[in-house]
């Protein structure tokens, strides 16, 4: 059995308030993938209350099924009625998650849970939450996720604004038709930059003379090019092609990473510790990687600037050696519900909030102002 960690020691302490929050934010522009657009982030936040200390969590999940079974309500669902009463005081967070185990999936509303308890005791500890976590903060690199544009003029022109900022890896979104032409115009225009292109499972293994094309333009990677649920075929899809693959959506905890490992499905793993069940599940898949010399780093869902927060503290762990998809606050919301929110520096980098938990301050007004709903659970 491997040594707990000093986060999976810790105690959970007595929960004096709960409430589950639904808020929605108009995103700057929408956000599109291969498989559906989004205007607004809806998120479903999680804000307990211990002795006068207040620990919050979100959830990745959209309100639809189109990235994920998982949705606000399905995670609203299985948190009231599954999650929360495993929650007793003063057993260790080793121990919340042995009792978890028993639910199948649902990674989404189990990270919302455990994030929050872990900000709740990082802030009554008086610590970051990454020094909870065991990790020094460092300043952590910046990269951009740039979504399904209507024409390669507009793809450039945003590739070029995120270039000033300036990002230090840049992905753009593909999709069947929209794949080949649009990278080779990139690669073109900007021989030099770090990128790579995800697909979000938009390909079948049938689609591997049309992938080998992509090896032109010296990606990164290229990101979940098949199903979302698929490992086995990725490997033979990797055998086809020079560029490395990196498994997102296939990839729900430590057990998902071995297989793929052992199979060389990939050579990339992209973390979302919202998918995979939150922070304490994210490093031990980063662990094992870092271990087998695999490159590991963090995606993002889009996340308000609470689940931002916490996506900062995880790339702060040793495994974490390429730049996650942490882009500026501004780029989504034209005002957040946290502050300060996250501006890169002149060299693109982030640096790591300061101060106990996530260290944000969550804006409670704001949090009223695009709230749609308020449960007040006990």
């Amino acid at each position: 059995m491997n040594k707990l960690t000093p986060a999976e020691l810790a105690l959970l302490p007595k929960l004096d308030r709960i409430e589950l929050i639904t808020v929605r934010l108009p995103f700057v522009q929408p956000f599109a993938t291969s498989v559906h657009s989004w205007a607004v982030k809806e998120a479903l936040l999680l804000r307990i209350e211990s002795g006068g200390v207040v620990g919050w969590g979100e959830c990745v999940a959209d309100p639809d099924p189109y990235y994920s079974y998982e949705t606000t309500q399905t995670a609203r669902h299985i948190f009231k009625d599954f999650l929360l009463p495993q929650v007793e005081a003063g057993i260790s967070f080793a121990e919340l998650g042995e009792r978890l185990r028993p639910v199948r999936g649902h990674g989404m509303a189990k990270a919302m849970l455990e994030n929050a308890l872990l900000d709740l005791v990082a802030r009554q500890r008086g610590v970051p939450l990454h020094e909870l976590l065991g990790w020094p903060g460092r300043r952590i690199q910046s990269g951009i996720s740039i979504g399904i544009k209507d024409s390669i003029p507009e793809l450039l022109s945003a590739v070029e604004e995120a270039l000033r900022r300036p990002y230090h890896r840049i992905k753009v979104k593909i999709m069947r038709g929209k794949d080949v032409a649009w990278l080779r115009a990139l690669r073109a225009e900007f021989p030099q930059i770090a990128l790579m292109a995800d697909a979000n499972g938009d390909y079948r293994i049938e689609d591997a003379p049309l992938l080998r094309e992509l090896d032109a333009f010296n990606l990164t990677m290229i990101e979940q090019p098949l199903s979302y649920s698929d490992i086995v075929q990725h490997a033979a899809l990797q055998r086809e092609l020079a560029t490395p693959l990196c498994l997102d959506e296939s990839i729900h905890d430590l057990d998902d990473a071995r297989a793929a490992l052992s199979l060389d499905a990939c050579r990339i793993i992209n973390i979302k510790q919202g998918r995979v069940g939150g922070l304490l599940e994210s490093l031990r898949i980063a662990a094992f990687c870092h271990e087998r010399g695999v490159g590991v780093w963090s995606g993002g869902m889009d996340e308000t600037g609470i689940g931002r927060a916490f996506n900062l503290h995880l790339q702060a762990a040793a495994g974490f050696t390429l730049p996650g998809d942490t882009s500026e606050t501004s780029r989504y919301f034209a005002e957040d519900i946290v502050a300060p929110g996250v501006v890169l520096a002149d060299d693109g980098f982030i640096e790591m909030p300061t101060g106990p938990g996530i260290g944000v301050q969550v804006l409670e007004d704001r949090v009223k102002r695009y709230e749609l709903e308020r449960e007040r659970l006990s």
